[in-house]
């Protein structure tokens, strides 16, 4: 579990964002944009991470599934920030769809071998 590159990337992506929205609260005092990212961004890795420890193939589909819709509110939160001129630095963005697409397959791969 610990060397699956879902929980790898999910993890740095959740230092990466602490990182930046501590940066954009110091030099930019923007806190209402990176409290959402905050929160977003770092539960996309604690319900993968959930996920490996699923009950069932149902329950391991459902921790994705949530863990893609919180990727997809980061990436929302993301491009406001960059789009609003917060923040110009679009490698968090290209992680987060990164994820956002290994998620996607990795979901519909458990949907597949669900029997």
């Amino acid at each position: 579990m610990v060397d699956s590159p879902l929980i790898i990337k999910s993890k740095a992506f959740a230092l990466d964002i602490i990182k930046v929205c501590n940066e954009l609260k110091t030099k930019k005092h923007e806190s209402v944009l990176t409290n959402q990212l905050i929160r977003s961004g770092t539960s996309i890795g604690a319900n993968i991470r959930e996920a490996f420890y699923a009950h069932s193939k149902a329950d391991f589909i459902a921790k994705l599934q949530i863990a893609l819709k919180e990727c997809s509110e980061s990436e929302y939160w993301i491009e406001l920030l960059i789009e609003g001129g917060y923040y110009s630095d679009k490698t968090i963005l290209d992680k987060c769809i990164e994820i956002k697409k290994i998620l996607i397959a990795s979901i519909n791969t458990a949907k597949e071998n669900k029997n």
